[in-house]
Parts: C-alpha cells; sequence; structure tokens
C-alpha cells in the first residue's frame, strides 16, 4: 500500500479550498496536488504508470508489469492546475490530452478509468 505524508484531512481541506477557486496560495495547491497523487495511488495500486505533476510530486500506480529502471514506459505528465482539474472531474483526461495540457505516453497511460479521484 502507498505511504501518506499527506494527512487525508489536510488533503481534503486543501482540495475543497482549490475547488472554490479564486488565489489559492502555492502551499495550499501543492498540499493537495500531493494529497491526490497519493489518492491515486491507493485507489489504483501498482507500479505501471509514473505520473509527474512538477513540481508538486510523481508517483508510480496502476497495476501492470512494473518499471524499475530508466524512464518509465508508461508515463503521465501535466502541471498542477491540470492535475486538480482531472483529480476532481473538472476535466476529462481525453480533453486534457486533446488540449495538449497532458502528455501521455505508453498503452497503460489513459487515466480515464481511474480519475476524477475526488468529487465532494
Amino acid at each position: 500500500m502507498a505511504r501518506r505524508r499527506v494527512d487525508p484531512i489536510d488533503g481534503m481541506a486543501a482540495v475543497r479550498e482549490w475547488m472554490r477557486g479564486g488565489e489559492v496560495p502555492t502551499a495550499v495547491v501543492r498540499t493537495a496536488v500531493r494529497f491526490t497523487l497519493e489518492e491515486l495511488a491507493v485507489s489504483s495500486p501498482g507500479r505501471s504508470v509514473e505520473v509527474r505533476v512538477p513540481p508538486a510530486g510523481a508517483v508510480q500506480a496502476i497495476a501492470g508489469p512494473r518499471h524499475t529502471r530508466g524512464t518509465p514506459p508508461n508515463v503521465v505528465e501535466t502541471d498542477e492546475e491540470t492535475w486538480l482539474a482531472l483529480a476532481t472531474g473538472r476535466l476529462a483526461f481525453a480533453d486534457a490530452v486533446a488540449a495538449g495540457r497532458v502528455n501521455a505516453s505508453g498503452g497503460r497511460a489513459d487515466l480515464s478509468g481511474v480519475l476524477p479521484l475526488v468529487t465532494r
């Protein structure tokens, strides 16, 4: 099981603050991103896809062949705002890829089936 670094109560509070909109402090955005990345690792355990949201963090998730060295064959990379929009259901994965807001490579890199992570 994925190890949590963000307390779930603090993480959900950060996500809710981001969802309200307006000026959200960088630290709150980063907490929300890290929390939702951890949620992905918990809800879809595995190590076949690496999800990168620089500079906030990265996580390996999704069941399948495990990757151990070099660049993983399945990578999803995006910015913090796009990741939070995906994680909360405000943006569909396919739409984000089509708009160039997500770079997804590899046969397992489609996260449509595991998003959104937080809907409240």
